[in-house]
């Protein structure tokens, strides 16, 4: 049927309208009856399995039951046996080209955590061998990552020295790696992936900006060939260190450093610009590598203030299951660099996999993600490897360079072998600064101004989040700023949980609809109803505030009457469209609201209530005062509807 409502303004626009009404009550109905059982198990299965997992295996024989859990566990499986020579061909090229990234970056990296450099290549041998075999993304391509590798630096050189107590601190960072991988991995196995949404995208690019400058401020001590430089992490001691050690500068370094870094940076512009380039910021490391080892070499530049790695092991990993540490005065330490890590690192790589499956149309199981990243870290823990996840910049090129299959990992893998059997020689010459000018140029791109300005212009509270964690990272400490990030975001997320939104309704002319008086400056009020919509669940966090703020409404609403001469509030009328639950608080809210309301000679009436809201209402109510056929609606606009006319019913039998 037809609805509609005819307003006559009486001439004036602050006039409240005479409305006909022609419109069908629909009857708001009661959910179906389920037990606590059945409530209970479908809370847990939207909470924890909201992908529904187990849908593959419903219809199925056991045999392929079987078949479907050993794919599910291992993804190799499921695109293994139909693995062909074209898709051999691309993803031979794509890994080929990400171990020419992979092998520098590795040392480099290394050398941000204080480990030593060789530690930086074992983490790019076994740790992308476990994720080909269990990982779900085509594209991301695994190893050491920048600012996994400060925070786990950072946080272990506050109570061990990498100098001093070098074998120590090399068992913490194992330990650490063990710690991060079984956090993972247990987000994974209990279906808690939704943890890491505590970060949030504001904190991310502040974070990860910040840590970006901490980090290539750590690499001026390469760049200026400083040999006392500070431990701290700051900006203001960096900057303190670099400019009072004027005396330790090498122009020598400086010059080179200045080369190589201009260099690359010109390289990863070209590649910015021109995508189909790639290959030529990707293997601009490795040249640059080569050719710094190869000039110090025959100059002899170690001899003349130009620091270099040094010698460096041969050989696959060791294995380093006996170097974990979980007992001891350093607990602690490990659990909490481990927790860390372990977040942030996952938190890259699951962003990281869904942006490049997103841009080849495929889906990537974030649980799923968490376990193959997770086991990952914890067999490379044994392995003499460190904390690894999806690298952005190797991914970006492994995706450029057209990979197909996971395979890619395992190409990258097999050349990192082979680097570290027999290529580890041609490294004792390599320059510390080389390394630093990679580092730098790796971790410019972590720096997004274009994010930070559209966070700028989308949500300002947004924006002070970005802010604390860039200035919290760059002024206090990188676990600091992180910290303080994060708590902002709660901070925020509980201001919107206790003071949720409400607002006043008004009907839009020649219509039934009735939307926000601010946001549509057509929308009227109808005389003797205050129309209010509730814009959250309502809870014990709230339901104080809530009646606060209704009553507070109902005072305007009669002080504005009360100017105008108009008639008497009869009605409030509460719009529950967009309140999902309510808790045992919420239910006494809406008892202790319409006894105040009674007392006025003020109506309670409720509209469109979901099913929790009208069964747990039921229950609490005994006499279904709250509930009654003419307090209850589908629809604002027949609540008014059906309230005029009994209005008018009134009104004529008093007549």
């Amino acid at each position: 049927m037809e609805r509609k409502f005819e307003q006559d303004l009486g001439g004036s626009h602050h006039h409240n309208p005479c409305v006909e009404i022609d419109m069908e009550i629909h009857k708001v109905e009661t959910p179906p009856k389920r037990s606590s059982f059945q409530k209970i198990k479908n809370r847990l299965k939207e909470t924890f399995f909201p992908d529904d997992p187990l849908r593959q295996f419903k219809g199925q024989s056991s045999k392929r039951k079987w078949l479907l859990g050993f794919q599910y566990i291992f993804p190799i499986l499921q695109w293994g046996p139909h693995y062909n020579l074209n898709l051999l061909k691309s993803d031979v090229v794509s890994g080929l080209t990400i171990a020419s990234l992979a092998i520098p970056q590795g040392i480099s990296y290394a050398k941000l955590a204080n480990l030593p450099p060789i530690v930086g290549l074992y983490s790019s041998f076994v740790p992308p061998l476990v994720y080909a075999v269990l990982g779900s993304s085509r594209d991301l391509a695994v190893g050491p990552v920048s600012i996994a590798s400060l925070l786990m630096g950072s946080m272990l050189r506050q109570e061990v020295s990498p100098t001093q107590d070098p074998l120590l601190f090399l068992q913490l960072a194992f330990t650490s790696t063990f710690f991060a991988g079984l956090f993972q991995a247990s987000l994974g196995f209990l279906r808690l992936g939704f943890i890491i949404d505590f970060l949030s995208k504001a904190t991310l690019i502040g974070f990860m900006a910040g840590a970006a400058i901490i980090v290539s401020l750590q690499q001026l001590k390469a760049l200026l060939g400083i040999t006392h430089f500070t431990k701290e992490m700051g900006l203001v001691p960096v900057m303190s260190s670099v400019f009072h050690n004027t005396k330790e500068w090498s122009w020598q370094t400086i010059l080179m450093g200045f080369c190589f870094l201009v260099f690359l940076l010109v390289t990863r512009h070209i590649s910015i610009k021109k995508p189909k380039l790639f290959w030529i910021s990707a293997g601009a490391p490795l040249l640059s590598v080569v050719l710094s080892t190869i000039i110090v070499f025959v100059s002899k530049a170690q001899h003349h203030g130009i620091s270099v790695i040094g010698k460096l092991e041969q050989g696959l990993n060791p294995p380093s299951w006996n170097m974990l540490h979980f007992h001891g005065s350093h607990i602690g330490l490990v659990l909490k660099t481990g927790l860390v890590t372990g977040i942030i690192s996952l938190t890259e790589g699951i962003a990281v996999g869904r942006t490049f499956a997103a841009l080849k149309n495929y889906q990537v199981d974030g649980n799923k993600e968490m376990i193959a990243i997770g086991v990952m870290n914890v067999v490379g823990s044994t392995t003499s490897c460190y904390v690894t996840t999806g690298a952005f910049s190797r991914s970006a090129v492994n995706h450029n360079a057209g990979a197909k299959t996971a395979v890619s990992n395992i190409i990258m893998a097999v050349t990192v072998m082979v680097t570290l059997l027999f290529l580890m020689p041609l490294f004792r010459y390599t320059p510390n600064l080389v390394l630093g000018a990679i580092i730098v140029t790796a971790v410019i791109g972590l720096v997004d101004i274009p994010a930070a300005y559209q966070i700028w212009k989308v949500d300002k509270f947004d924006f002070v989040v970005m802010l604390c964690a860039f200035f919290g990272v760059i002024f206090i400490s990188v676990q600091e700023g992180l910290a303080l990030a994060v708590g902002i975001s709660i901070f925020k997320m509980v201001l919107q949980m206790t003071r949720p939104k409400t607002v006043v309704l008004g009907n839009i002319p020649g219509t039934d609809i009735f939307r926000n008086k601010h946001q549509y400056k057509d929308a009227v009020s109808i005389p003797g109803f205050l129309i209010l919509s509730i814009q959250a669940p309502i809870s014990f966090a709230n339901s104080n505030y809530l009646n606060e703020r209704i009553l507070r409404w109902i005072l305007d609403y009669e002080e504005e009457e009360a100017a105008k001469s108009h008639s008497d509030l009869r009605f409030v009328i509460l719009d529950l469209a967009a309140v999902s639950a309510i808790d045992a608080n919420g239910v006494a809210f809406f008892q202790e609201l319409r006894r105040v309301l009674e007392k006025k000679g003020v109506e309670l009436v409720l509209v469109n209530p979901v099913g929790e809201v009208i069964e747990k209402l039921q229950k609490a109510d005994g006499t279904n005062d709250l509930l009654q056929p003419n307090n209850l609606y589908l629809t604002v606009g027949e609540a008014v509807s059906s309230l005029l006319s009994s209005m008018k019913v009134g009104s004529s039998s008093h007549g």
